[in-house]
């Protein structure tokens, strides 16, 4: 019994409780009129009301959280991700046995009262007026409906939810306000199948849809009567009454809907008695939910279409209100990346680098002229054991990449020969290219910077850089060096021409830092000094292969909503970046490299391709980037850890490496994954261009043809007092060899020829050393 009080009888919980219920029996709240006295019970305090009528009625459609489908380009399932897994169903997709069901054991006179059962509220306020609390609850299933729509406009806040479910005057205020509103606008039927879609059935299904699937793997429309009871009683209590956790306690509570069912006369009795007998018999279908279901390894790929939503102010104005609509769900998304490509790309991811090894690979594909994202894959799938990753090695940070990216190493050439064409400069270019040499200074940068210096380092040393091997000594013209990947060739090049036209070069070609930090205006970018993500390598190739025209990356093709209305998505924006000629001759240049240069591993026999190759200082990471006239594609290996792995006397994929190149792993790598990806389909050629091959003479130490290059042609001299004999295609001459070169160098001249076409203010042979790998 409650405590009495001298002169009041109740106290005051039991005096509120009975003013309530007092209040409902006389009509004031049904009625819609402010219960006087409001102030005095203290429902004005924070999370109450202050008047009935001053609540807004706008139940009417209450927004559902549902699952969102995430679709290839082919319309084949990658995932299903959800903050609720719920799918809404109408009535009539509900067997008749769940209806019948929950009113029985939730509402018996559901269909007799209105917002408010009235016999119900005076038999709860008796006996909560008895026991001084709120022992007995009067909700009808309009309540709990309302109540329900709280807590799912709530969303995933704790705070909000907690306040959702509140047991305060305020709230059952409010809650009847509602009720009585959608009563008179949606009617019983609505209700119901609205209560039924909303509801929490534990083991995270949401709706009964969603709950048949889970407990049944079934459809609710096909619920039989005995389990129409066990997901029936599952509402009271979804932890409790669990039938995955506790099956006997799932089984005594769907008896008593069962017998309840009988009372109320939905079933017999016999009905009811056979229905018991029976045992708990599950089907259950484990939640499957989020980017780590994902299949064809697009575990990635689905995430960053997660992140592209996010992040783009095209599907709203703030995170907060992006986020709002992908936790509300419901989205059909279908997206660019390509069945055929992504299972081409896993296959050679598979075939090369296994997932224990110590070192990692990632292939992005893209489509040029669309920007369409192909595939995205790596050898560390999506997920939280242990060989296992949620970092995104193909992107940028931002977007669920590793905090910096990849030191890209020669793969940046390129960017500098396309910058260095436009701003006028032939093909043919020639420079003395020594095997070691200092970073010229100083190097102009853009304007209002003052220009770069190479200052000496700790112990005196000023930067320098070097060439792969001893007997890589210029001269050099652009096609050799770029096939052959002279390091200082272009080093010098850069320093010709300045960092500003390379830097506005890779701003128009997408090439920013995974980090997100500016490219620095420093002559080490010659080498690939700067850290990215093979999505922006794999883009910025792209436009090659358009013949100049860059076009920024996409993920998504369409969205729908739940109700089937098209939602914008972010369109790829395309720009020129360098005109038609100098990409051809960049394509050009870049077919030597697969033809006969350092990524001839990567060549492909049966289609126009091109591609770089590239490996960093330490060997922590090794490139290819290539492309043919319909797709390019960017294949990383190295350490995707904090830990820095040398690529050296090293296993992988069960193969043995002495030394990883650029040419030597991830060119194979990047040949099967294209291969397959553009297997069947057409082979467009690229517009075809000359680049001559330029007279060039012997290397600075009297090289023949490792110094000379690719470039004589026969019966061209490079030494006027000397002539030289035709090239013999194939070999090296000897470094320091004083004799003529026979090989790819053509003639070569004398030791005491100066080189071809010098830096002014460089010596021919500064002796020193430093700088990147060159493959």
């Amino acid at each position: 019994m409650g405590k009495k009080r001298s002169g009041a009888g109740l106290t005051g919980p039991q005096q509120a409780t009975r003013f309530l219920g007092l209040s409902v029996l006389s009509g004031v709240v049904l009625a819609g009129i402010a219960i006087p006295g409001a102030g005095a019970l203290g429902l004005a305090a924070k999370g109450t009301v202050e008047g009935f009528d001053e609540i807004p009625a706008n139940l009417k459609t209450p927004p559902l959280s549902q699952r969102t489908t995430i679709l290839d380009a082919e319309g084949g399932l990658i995932a299903t991700v959800y903050s609720r897994d719920r799918q809404v169903v109408p009535l009539t997709a509900i067997s008749p046995y769940m209806q019948k069901a929950i009113v029985a054991i939730e509402d018996s006179r559901f269909y007799e009262h209105g917002a408010v059962d009235l016999k119900g509220i005076l038999r709860a306020v008796n006996r909560n007026a008895q026991e001084g609390g709120a022992a007995q609850g009067a909700s009808t299933l309009t309540q709990q409906y309302v109540k329900n729509v709280f807590v799912e406009e709530a969303g995933d806040d704790p705070a909000k939810v907690a306040e959702a479910q509140q047991k305060s005057l305020g709230r059952k205020i409010r809650e009847l306000k509602y009720s009585i509103q959608v009563e008179e606008e949606l009617g019983k039927k609505k209700i119901l199948e609205n209560y039924l879609n909303i509801t929490y059935f534990g083991q995270a299904a949401y709706g009964i849809e969603s709950a048949a699937q889970r407990y049944f793997s079934k459809p609710a429309k096909d619920l039989t009567l005995d389990e129409s009871a066990l997901l029936a009683g599952v509402v009271q209590s979804p932890s409790r009454f669990d039938p995955v956790n506790d099956a006997q306690e799932a089984m005594k509570r769907r008896n008593v809907v069962l017998q309840r069912m009988a009372d109320v006369k939905d079933i017999s009795q016999a009905e009811a008695d056979e229905a018991k007998k029976l045992p708990v018999t599950l089907k259950v279908t484990r939640p499957k939910n989020g980017c780590i279901t994902a299949v064809k390894g697009a575990g990635f790929f689905c995430d960053f279409v997660r992140n592209t939503f996010l992040s783009d102010t095209v599907f709203g104005k703030t995170r907060e209100e992006r986020a709002k609509i992908w936790n509300q769900g419901g989205l059909t998304i279908r997206t660019t990346l390509d069945p055929q490509s992504q299972d081409a790309a896993n296959n050679s991811i598979r075939d090369h680098v296994n997932q224990d090894d110590s070192i990692a690979t990632a292939v992005t594909m893209v489509q040029p002229g669309t920007g369409r994202i192909l595939a995205m894959g790596q050898s560390k799938p999506y997920g939280f054991g242990k060989n296992e990753t949620q970092i995104n090695y193909s992107v940028d940070k931002r977007m669920g990449g590793s905090n910096f990216g990849f030191q890209v190493g020669s793969t940046f050439k390129p960017f500098i020969a396309a910058a260095a064409i436009e701003k006028g400069m032939e093909p043919t270019k020639v420079y003395s290219a020594p095997n070691k040499m200092e970073y010229p200074s100083p190097v102009t940068r853009c304007e209002g910077s003052p220009p770069w210096q190479n200052l000496p380092l700790a112990g005196g040393k000023l930067q320098t850089a070097e060439n792969e091997t001893a007997d890589e000594v210029g001269p050099y013209a652009l096609k050799t060096a770029m096939e052959k990947s002279i390091n200082t060739y272009f080093v010098q090049m850069i320093s010709d021409i300045g960092l500003c036209p390379v830097t506005e070069m890779t701003q128009k070609l997408g090439v920013v830092p995974a980090s997100g930090v500016k490219l620095p205006e420093e002559p080490s970018i010659a080498l690939g000094s700067a850290e990215m993500s093979p999505l922006t390598m794999a883009n910025a190739y792209a436009a090659f292969a358009n013949r100049g025209v860059y076009c920024t990356p996409i993920a998504l093709e369409s969205i729908t909503d739940a109700h089937g209305k098209a939602l914008a998505v972010p369109k790829s924006k395309c720009d020129r970046a360098m005109s038609q000629d100098t990409a051809d001759t960049i394509n050009n240049l870049l077919r030597g490299v697969v033809d006969s240069g350092t990524g001839e591993k990567a060549g492909l026999n049966d289609r126009d391709n091109a591609g770089k190759t590239g490996t960093t200082d330490g060997r922590y990471n090794a490139w290819f980037v290539g492309y043919t006239p319909n797709m390019s594609g960017a294949v990383w290996v190295g350490s995707g850890g904090a830990k820095k792995i040398t690529m050296e006397d090293i296993t992988i994929g069960g193969q043995y490496y002495p030394k990883v190149f650029g040419g030597g792993l991830p060119g194979p790598i990047w040949k099967d994954a294209v291969s397959g990806a553009l297997a069947g389909r057409e082979a467009p050629p690229f517009a075809n261009v000359h680049v001559p091959d330029p007279v060039v003479g012997g290397g600075g130490n009297g090289g023949g043809g490792a110094g000379g290059g690719r470039g004589n042609t026969p019966n061209q001299p490079t030494n006027p007092r000397k002539p030289g004999k035709p090239g013999k295609p194939g070999g090296d001459g000897k470094p320091g060899d004083s004799k003529p070169g026979t090989a790819a160098g053509g003639g070569g001249a004398t030791p005491a020829d100066p080189p071809v076409n010098p830096i002014p203010g460089l010596p021919a042979d500064p002796g020193l050393i430093g700088g990147n790998e060159n493959q």
